[in-house]
């Protein structure tokens, strides 16, 4: 994958075949990263800072064209090959500041994918107070014309119960066509998204996506739970990328540089699919996902997972209530049972803001809660239990025996959000706390699953001493995942679920560690198709938690509609299975053998979506997962007026093969599925609206 040849004008330093990219150094010394044949004055510089001091040689909204980065000419670079992966690192330097860029790029073979992080080392005799830096920057991105007219911008906003609704439109509505020529100058203005505060996706995802007529496609992944930011605009008539961690701008990060310190970047991934569109390259950022996540059993085994909140038990758990549902989930076919949010509730004025001490309500669990832990591994289970490791409620003794700096400062005064303090992880007290606390439930009580939610945004962050609050936010953000993985190194069983009120912090600095995402708190069991469907481009497939919860009140179609939505990824068993019929119990027995027979291919299958990403309001919504043997889809029709009856999804990846559609769940919709070889389409029918179908289609008849 490297190369070292002459193009675009200057010598190639290093090259990607698979994704069509070339390190270039120009006669000035600067390095720039593009497409081999695009003009070398579309390129962007291949790091890109502002300093104090240090800013723009063209001011705007855009992060692009920094003095540091103008100045940045190249030292030298060196590839290091081990196994199947492959870095190269190119060093950079600016004879003002002294300033050092070391940009890693890694990959692996034949890999569509391309990781990239910075670090930097200030080898000058002054300090330099850092206030953004790219992880990455590429230039020259065009459609087949060489132009950006005809691009396509995708990108997903995210919200409480209204996760990965992703949207698309012409870049070119976003980019004001200028005229370069008669000004001398691109615009100022860019198409930007970012993060704001500690939910790193409570307004939209860190990942976007550009595409052309001819089905390319550009797809990038920042992985930052602690700010990030990218931007695309225009440049010399094709399209530019910048991805950032956190900035002074946007998140008050700032950062200053002693003489012989460093600072690394957060990682940015960048993949692209030469052909198949979004599909494709959804395809590939999936494998990047799987590649570079902490390896655990959790990611093959894909247990079935009862969780006592959602539309149930909803916080309020106790013994009386929790025996039955014990018994009801083994029955069921349940493999963890979780018990949620209230089983530390012993405060007469609720626990909301009394939280910390994590210790079991006495009134909730008269034999004590060993009781229930006991029973669910007597039934065969893994007991869970929730916590929201990060807060202290402002009434909890914690609140005022823990010292001040354990806690999010701004401004030397405590900060308080929601009736809750925030830990600081980089403080010796907070995390030898949070230590004992979980060594007690996964060591003494044998708890084998932890669901850690994180349900207030505290803002920009925190300041210890002279730091921004952004970097306290990063370096914050940085000890707790070190801690996450502190906890699996002692406890290797022990699986994380990662939940930020829902999916509201759904991004790959946590989902490396943590081994589940919860992707929604959506209670509408009519409105989470939509969440559930596009869950695969945020989340690899076996790390997406989806809600099921079926209802002793609810209708057949009704009872399999919550199911389906669930079997193509982590299936989040709920409801009170203990009050069903036996013909509905018998429903949801069904669906847990069709997960469990399906499962094996889960893990390694690549997601794809036949009727384009869904839409919020969608009356049809289709999501599939091509398997090494199998292709499974799952079909949603709600009620929406004129909604047809059926539809034609279009599989091109089968298109010639004589092959038989198989309902897997349930067998209660009536659906059918009417496969064309010649054309590659399959016509699914749902005769009812609000219901749901899991088809596979399997080996040649």
């Amino acid at each position: 994958m490297t190369a070292a040849v002459g193009t675009l004008g200057g010598s190639c330093l290093w090259s990607h075949p698979e994704l069509g990219l070339r390190a270039v150094l120009d006669a000035t010394g600067s390095v720039r990263l593009g497409a081999p044949g695009q003009d070398q004055a579309a390129l962007v510089p291949l790091v890109e800072v502002t300093a104090t001091g240090h800013g723009r040689l063209w001011s705007g909204e855009r992060f692009i064209e920094t003095a540091i980065g103008a100045r940045l000419t190249y030292r030298d670079h060196d590839t290091v090959r081990d196994a199947n992966r492959e870095r190269t690192t190119i060093r950079l330097a600016d004879p003002e500041t002294g300033l050092v860029a070391e940009v890693s790029l890694e990959t692996a073979v034949g890999a569509g994918f391309l990781r990239s992080r910075v670090r930097l080392v200030n080898e000058g005799e002054v300090p330099l107070r850092l206030e953004s830096v790219s992880t990455l920057t590429l230039g020259g991105i065009a459609d087949v014309d060489g132009g950006l007219d005809g691009l396509t911008l995708h990108w997903a906003d995210n919200d409480w119960l209204a996760e990965c609704r992703w949207r698309e439109a012409p870049l070119r509505e976003h980019l004001v066509p200028l005229s370069r020529f008669a000004h001398g100058h691109e615009g100022r203005g860019c198409f930007e998204r970012f993060s704001q505060g500690s939910w790193s996706t409570g307004r939209h995802l860190p990942i976007g996506a550009l595409t052309d007529r001819s089905g390319r496609s550009w797809l990038w992944q920042i992985e930052s739970s602690a700010g990030w930011r990218y931007e695309t605009g225009e440049r010399e008539g094709a399209a530019y990328l910048a991805l950032f961690g956190p900035d002074d701008a946007h998140h008050q990060w700032r950062h200053t540089l002693a003489p012989g310190e460093d600072f690394r970047t957060v990682p940015a991934v960048l993949v692209r699919g030469a052909a198949g569109g979004l599909d494709t390259a959804f395809g590939e950022l999936t494998d990047h996902r799987r590649l570079i996540r902490r390896d655990h059993p959790d990611h093959r085994a894909l247990p079935v997972i009862y969780n006592d909140y959602m539309n149930t038990l909803m916080g309020d758990p106790t013994t009386e209530k929790l025996l039955p549902l014990v018994e009801a989930a083994a029955r069921a076919g349940a493999e963890v049972f979780v018990i949620d949010a209230g089983w530390y509730d012993d405060d007469a004025q609720g626990w909301w803001d009394a939280v910390g001490a994590w210790e079991p309500a006495r009134g909730r669990f008269p034999g004590g809660i060993q009781e229930v832990l006991d029973a669910i591994r007597g039934h065969g289970m893994v007991p869970g239990l929730w916590l929201e490791p990060e807060v202290v409620g402002v009434r909890s003794p914690l609140a005022r025996t823990l010292p001040p700096e354990a806690f999010f400062r701004r401004g030397g005064l405590r900060v308080t959000e929601h009736g809750r303090h925030h830990l600081d992880l980089r403080h010796p007290a907070a995390r030898a706390h949070l230590d004992a606390v979980v060594d007690r439930l996964a060591g003494e009580w044998g708890v084998g699953y932890l669901k850690l939610d994180y349900n207030i945004n505290i803002g920009p962050g925190t300041e210890n001493g002279p730091e921004s609050p952004g970097a306290g936010l990063l370096g914050h953000h940085r000890a707790h995942l070190d801690w996450m993985a502190g906890l699996l190194d002692r406890h290797p069983g022990l699986v994380l679920e990662n939940c930020g009120s829902g999916g509201l912090r759904m991004d790959y600095a946590q989902l490396a560690v943590a081994q589940l995402q919860s992707t929604s708190d959506q209670q509408d069991p009519l409105r989470y198709p939509p969440v559930a469907a596009a869950a695969a481009t945020a989340v690899a497939p076996e790390q997406a938690a989806v809600w099921a919860y079926p209802q002793p009140d609810d209708t057949a179609d009704r009872i399999a509609f919550t199911l389906t939505g669930a079997l193509l990824g982590r299936i989040h068993l709920s409801g009170f299975l203990d009050r069903m019929s036996d013909e509905q119990f018998d429903l949801v027995r069904s669906a847990i053998r069709v997960y469990k027979d399906i499962r094996p291919e889960i893990a390694e299958a690549r997601p794809f979506w036949p009727l384009g990403l869904p839409g919020w309001e969608d009356a049809w919504i289709a999501h599939g997962l091509r398997g090494r043997d199998s292709t499974y889809l799952a079909v949603w029709r709600r009620q929406r007026p004129g909604a047809p009856e059926s539809r034609a999804l279009t599989l091109s990846h089968l298109r010639g093969v004589d092959l038989r559609p198989e309902v897997l769940q349930p067998t209660t919709a009536d659906a059918t599925a009417e496969w064309d070889a010649v054309l590659g389409t399959l016509t699914v029918r749902l005769p009812r609206t609000d219901t749901a179908v899991l088809l596979r289609l399997g080996a040649p008849v």
